[in-house]
């Protein structure tokens, strides 16, 4: 089994910055594609931020310019630094990820269960 686990969401003020982390977890023999989406209320998901298999980044028109993608393969983990929150950000943050499995070598795309981040005005 594979797991996908957020941490850094909360609450902040318009103009702050937070840095989410995704670490990657169980039966993994590598990980391909793995990024960021979120999902504000009534709003379907949308891509924030991604690395792609060829390991380019590509973010979301909302967010080019203030978000950072990163990653650290070692520990199978990516990060998201968001600066100049805007509340038009807050949104439940969910991490994804392709991930080849060791037990077949099949590739499967997985979801964290998200982390909220609030910006107030």
């Amino acid at each position: 089994q594979v797991q996908l686990v957020e941490s850094g969401g909360g609450l902040v003020q318009a103009g702050e910055s937070l840095r989410l982390s995704c670490a990657a977890s169980g039966s993994i023999f590598s990980i391909a594609a793995m990024g960021w989406y979120r999902q504000a209320p009534g709003k379907q998901r949308e891509l924030v931020a991604a690395f792609t298999n060829g390991g380019r980044a590509n973010y979301g028109d909302s967010v080019k310019g203030r978000f950072a993608i990163s990653r650290d393969n070692a520990k199978n983990t990516v990060y998201l630094q968001m600066n100049s929150l805007r509340p038009e950000d807050t949104a439940v943050y969910y991490c994804n990820a392709n991930v080849q499995r060791l037990q077949d070598f099949s590739v499967m795309n997985y979801w964290g269960k998200g982390t909220l981040v609030t910006v107030s005005s």
